[in-house]
């Protein structure tokens, strides 16, 4: 009887500890967060959001970041490794600042973020920096195009954000190296517990290549 009472109470604290300690994330792997219908993308599970194009930028033969088409906008999402005793996003917003003088800083629904107007290919467009230090971890997100301005559009792409998974895995890894992805074909095939069946390519080829 006292055995069972113990092994109930180790399955309880077992239970306590995989429900997220947060509202929303986005989330490390290692810590509990909510079972939602997600693409396993190696170092990155994105959310399955219906109405993106969903593609991976390539740097030479690795894939370092999700791109995802959306209303005439771009986001794009990156994890890179950090050190276990800092974050990095304050440092990269300085990095960052100091290359254009288009943007300033402000509170976002992630904390501060980067906005404003930048040059590119001899254009002016609007742009947004989201970064979050996460455990050994900081991901990179930028938002560009109509979201960068119009409130809904950009708060489909937060969301989106909210609800990536970092797999940061244990491989010792240089400072702001990007964390290595890979399409859902290349993976094993993982389903989070609980999570309906996915077809990543259900509408198509929405996780092409970019490089």
């Amino acid at each position: 009887m006292f055995r069972r009472k113990r092994r109930e109470q180790a399955e309880q604290v077992v239970e306590a500890a995989a429900e997220p300690s947060r509202e929303s994330g986005p989330w490390d792997a290692d810590e509990g967060h909510p079972e939602t219908d997600r693409i396993d993308l190696g170092g990155l599970r994105v959310p399955h959001h219906p109405a993106f194009d969903i593609r991976l930028a390539a740097l030479g033969d690795q894939h370092v970041s999700v791109i995802a088409l959306y209303e005439e906008s771009t986001l794009q999402v990156q994890a890179l490794a950090a050190p276990k005793s800092a974050g990095l996003w304050e440092e990269f917003r300085t990095k960052i600042r100091s290359s254009s003088s288009g943007l300033s800083e402000q509170d976002g629904p992630l904390g501060v973020e980067l906005s404003g107007e930048v040059e590119s290919e001899d254009e002016r467009r609007q742009i947004r920096y989201l970064g979050v230090d996460g455990p050994r971890w900081l991901l990179l997100a930028i938002i560009s195009g109509r979201s960068a301005v119009d409130e809904k559009v950009g708060a489909e792409f937060v969301e989106f954000v909210k609800d990536v998974v970092v797999v940061r895995g244990t491989d010792p890894m240089a400072r702001e190296e990007p964390i290595p992805l890979r399409r859902p074909s290349e993976a094993t095939p993982q389903q989070e517990p609980g999570a309906p069946s996915l077809d990543p390519f259900k509408r198509g080829p929405e996780i092409s290549e970019i490089r």
